[in-house]
Parts: C-alpha cells; structure tokens; sequence
C-alpha cells in the first residue's frame, strides 16, 4: 500500500517497473502528467541504494518535468525514468535496447532523454528500439549533448537573479561557487569565467576538478567547503536535496542558483527558510529548463539557433517568478509552482480534460 500511497499523494499517471533477466535492467519509468503533450525526461542511471530509493527518485523526478515543461511554455507533459545500477560498470548495447523496447511499449507517451548517468550513445542504442528517444546525434536529427543548452539556461537565469539583487544583471567581479562539475556544470564555469565571475568549484571527482581548474583558471575548494563560502551565487549543479537541514546553516550567499533537480530536500520547509535567511532562490526546474528546451526541438526538427533562444527566455521566466513571489510575498518555489499550475489548469479547461487521473502502477518482464 505504501507504493499506492505515495503515488496518490503525488498525482502520477502511470509507473511502470522494468525488468529483464537477460540484459539485467532493472528500471522505472514515471509519467507524472500528460495534460500539455506526451511527457518527456531523461533516463537517469545510479547504482540506487534500493529499490525504494530509485522510486522515489524517479517520483520526485518525473513530477519536477511537468511544472519544468509548463514553466518553459512546451507543450510536454513530465516523465523520468531511472535505471538501477553503475553507469561506469554496467552499461552495454543490450541494456540500453530492452530498455527501449519498455519504452516503445508506452507508445509515445513517455519520450526518453540522456540524463545522470547515461549518454549520447546511450541513446543511440535505445533508438535502436524506439523512435521515443530525443538527444541523440545530429547525424539522425537530434541535436546531441543538451548539456550546453541547459548551462546557457542557468548562466541566463543567475542574471535574472543578480538583476533582481543587485540592480544590474553583470556577473563580472561576482564570486561564484559551482558544485558538481559534470558537463553541465563544467560548461557554465565556462561561460561565468568568459563573463568575468570569479569562481570556486568543488566535485567528489578529483579528476573533474584537476581537468576544470586547468582548463579554466578557477579556484578548487573542497567538497564540504562549497557550502560555507562567502559567495554572492552558490550553484548545486550535482545531485538534489543538497538544500537542508546541514547545508542550509553554512550558506553565506545571497543567490541559489543551479542546475542541479530538486535541490530543495523537503520544498515547503526548505523554500521558506531560503526566504527568512534572505537567500534569493531560482527554483530549480525554471533555472535548469534548458535542456529540455533543447531536446522538445527535436521534436519539430531541430534548429540549434532556435533552442538557445529559448533558453535565453529563461531569464524573463524567472524574472516573472520572482516578480509574483515577491508581489504575493512568497517563497520563490511556491510562486514558480503557482505559475506553473495555472497553465497546466488552463490548458486542461480549454481542452476540456478532467484532470483527475488514474493511478497505476505495472510491472513488466
């Protein structure tokens, strides 16, 4: 009952566990909501502690995809999927083509994406399978590595935020801290770097950090010290929940503001202390809207142009977030989610859909 439950409590369509003895996956796939278009998300891999903990990742995840798609305006609706086990010992072709035939099997209302974990040519395997695969190479019409498009997203909305702080949106002279250097987060020291911000940067990857600092010039610190350094931005760009109850006390920054999903470790709670502590925070789905942006192109034929300008949009997004939490004295998360539901709800009324759906869960062998 406890799988029910939370379902329940989260609104999801339709979780649909994977398993094949013969390519040894073991996965889950999450649709949250289809009310705006088929739901879209990467395919995150991790060598999950259990099967508890990859659900209710894949639960946060996928339902994080719907406010993120409805926050950019796409007509997407929020899927994620996770596979359980070690991206750097347990991949090969005939993993990643089951898994796409479960996602073939959904017939086009999940559409799967590289995430943590997996790859281009990850993808490329999966497409193999399934034409529901967006972020493969360009050769086949997809557009590649987002992860670029999504640093340009986060570079665009820390603007915002520093326009919004400090009256002018020039990061030069800023000081930056960057946790997590995986190619989202190595792209945005880059573009901050080329910006004129001075940036720190921490990652449990020893070799990350060593290739980042040489290539950019940029202060290593260690990973327990990200937190508590004077900073104006402090950017999780790693894995979520980095915002609780631990870190919270350590932050000197004035700006959250990263790539990182579901960095809030309980939102509610969370958000509020971020606002009493005086700390602006860019909600993580409307900041880190990139990536998806450069994937939903795809869908129409991809235009590298197009998608950048897109993600340059971020920054009036989030300036209309931060206009509404501070207009209805808020925290900047509940304002983004309320925007976010007041498309979906209009949506949903002019198609007429009765947005009370049936939650399932299936598993499949």
């Amino acid at each position: 009952m406890g799988v029910f439950q939370d379902l329940e409590q989260r609104d999801h369509e339709q979780v649909v566990f994977c398993s094949d003895q013969h390519s040894s996956l073991r996965a889950i796939i999450g649709i949250h909501d289809t009310t705006l278009g088929p739901s879209l998300g990467g395919c995150r891999m991790w060598p999950y502690a259990d099967e508890e903990a990859a659900l209710r990742d894949v639960l946060r995840l996928s339902r994080g995809m719907t406010y993120k798609a409805s926050i950019a305006g796409l007509n997407l609706g929020g899927g994620k999927s996770v596979i359980i086990g070690n991206p750097k010992q347990d991949k090969s072709e005939l993993l990643f083509r089951s898994f796409g035939r479960f996602v073939d099997g959904l017939g086009g209302r999940y559409i799967t994406a590289e995430d943590v974990g997996t790859s281009v040519k990850d993808m490329e395997y999966v497409r193999m399978e399934t034409d529901y695969v967006t972020g493969v190479e360009q050769v086949h019409g997809g557009s590649g590595d987002p992860s670029p498009v999504t640093a340009l997203g986060v570079f665009t909305g820390m603007k915002a935020c520093v326009k919004r702080v400090y009256g002018n949106d020039s990061l030069a002279g800023k000081k930056i801290s960057v946790q997590g250097l995986g190619h989202v987060g190595q792209n945005l020291v880059e573009q901050l770097v080329n910006d004129g911000a001075d940036v720190y940067v921490a990652d449990i990857d020893e070799e990350k950090v060593r290739e980042t600092v040489e290539a950019y010039d940029v202060e290593a610190v260690g990973s327990d010290e990200i937190f508590g350094l004077d900073v104006d931005i402090f950017s999780p760009c790693a894995l979520g929940g980095i915002i609780n109850d631990e870190t919270i006390p350590q932050l000197k920054c004035t700006i959250v503001a990263g790539a990182a999903n579901n960095q809030l470790e309980r939102e509610s709670e969370h958000g509020k202390v971020l606002k009493e502590k005086g700390i602006l925070y860019a909600p993580d789905y409307a900041i880190n809207a990139g990536g998806l942006i450069n994937v939903y192109n795809e869908l129409e034929g991809y235009h590298r142009e197009r998608a950048l300008q897109q993600a340059e949009g971020i920054y009036d997004i989030l300036m209309d977030v931060l206009t509404r939490a501070e207009e209805e004295n808020i925290p900047t998360n509940v304002a983004s989610d309320r925007v976010a539901e007041d498309r979906i709800h209009n949506i949903g009324q002019i198609k007429n859909i009765y947005v009370g759906h049936v939650t399932g869960v299936q598993i499949q062998s």
